[in-house]
């Protein structure tokens, strides 16, 4: 009798701690809501995806507004959204894969790869300058032609360097983010990999982990359900501001990826469960090589530095904040992550003018974390 007592006793406890625990989360969803709904209170205009979860169990997860206003087509989780910047992690661990299978060291100079690029000081520029934005390349694309800064791609857009005649600073002392080094990727995959550069990582990463729609731009591929980027005019009207509105929106190892909600958690889980690239390629990613300094034109947050396609920040008393932010035309996108906690955060937007950081760390201090 006493132990049928007992063990009624303990499992009423642990109803009891249950049913708290519940209304603990119900009141976070509550005010992340809130969080989300100021911004996003019109489901007429240009909306968003937020996706946040812990380990398997979902913090909070809402769409607002349209992917498609001509369509009218609203945000969901299946929506495509060119996640610009964002992108350049994948490019990033498509040489790390490379660099597992000896077919390419981080320390291979890129003289080794553009044998046509005739200044000597790309032969003391690496892979690993390249990717933690510290090569000392300027970003000299052309740009007073229109159609050249709207159309052109991977390969055309890195052509400058071929008569580069300068740095902006030695190589491996300064950072400083600029996307054409990320372009050479492009060209860097397939002349280690002998295999073109969509078709390298449709097989060794979207097929691989399962990202059923995810796919590089193309200007005549149909991607399903795809989200469009808005920004309002002079009189305030939502106008369509993507591709043949914005610049060098085509080239695709820097940003040209579109990706939904969906297909991006299977990546997260990819990465997590060391399934696209080894224990020691992360490590080796998820390293500030780098500080980022106050002056920096893109990417500054406190104690923040760049890794391999991630912004690292290591604020004093947290735990480390992984993520990168995308910006292009009307998409603003932030993909983040705590590994320590398992806890991921997605928020993709198909209009720019939000406060997407003051958002988000709004967010993480709701949760318990101050950065």
């Amino acid at each position: 009798m006493k132990n049928t007592l007992f063990l009624i006793t303990v499992m009423m406890a642990m109803a009891i701690a249950a049913m708290a625990q519940d209304m603990k989360s119900d009141e976070l969803a509550k005010r992340i809501d809130e969080v989300f709904g100021a911004v996003y209170n019109n489901p007429n205009e240009p909306g968003a995806a937020v996706l946040i979860m812990q380990g398997n169990d979902t913090v909070y997860s809402k769409c607002f507004g349209l992917a498609d206003m001509t369509t009218r087509e609203p945000v969901s989780f299946a929506t495509n959204f060119c996640i610009a910047s964002v992108s350049k992690q994948f490019s990033a661990v498509a040489l790390l894969q490379l660099a597992e299978e000896g077919k390419l060291s981080l320390n291979d100079p890129l003289s080794k790869f553009f044998p046509e690029f005739q200044a000597p000081f790309f032969k003391d520029i690496t892979l690993h300058h390249i990717m933690s934005h510290t090569s000392g390349i300027p970003d000299a694309r052309l740009r007073d032609d229109r159609n050249f800064t709207l159309y052109s791609t991977d390969v055309a857009s890195v052509q400058y360097m071929r008569t580069l005649d300068h740095l902006n600073f030695q190589p491996g002392t300064q950072y400083e983010y600029i996307n054409p080094t990320f372009q050479l990727i492009y060209q860097i995959v397939e002349r280690a990999s002998h295999t073109p550069f969509e078709t390298y990582m449709h097989n060794n990463i979207f097929r691989r982990i399962d990202m059923k729609t995810c796919c590089y731009f193309e200007p005549e591929r149909h991607i399903a359900h795809m989200a469009h980027g808005y920004e309002r005019d002079d009189k305030g009207v939502w106008q369509e501001y993507d591709y043949g509105e914005e610049s060098f929106f085509a080239t695709k190892a820097d940003g040209a990826l579109y990706c939904s909600i969906n297909d991006f958690v299977c990546w997260e889980r990819a990465l997590r469960d060391n399934r696209v690239w080894t224990a020691r390629s992360k490590r080796l990613a998820y390293q500030p090589w780098i500080s980022i300094p106050k002056d920096a034109e893109y990417g500054y947050q406190p104690y923040t530095g760049y890794g391999y396609g991630f912004f690292i920040q290591d604020y004093p008393g947290q735990p480390t904040h992984v993520y990168h932010l995308g910006d292009n035309g009307g998409f603003t996108i932030y993909a983040g992550k705590i590994p320590e906690r398992d806890l991921i955060f997605l928020f993709f937007s198909t209009r720019p003018d939000i406060d997407r950081l003051g958002i988000v760390n709004q967010v993480y201090h709701l949760m318990g974390f101050d950065f």
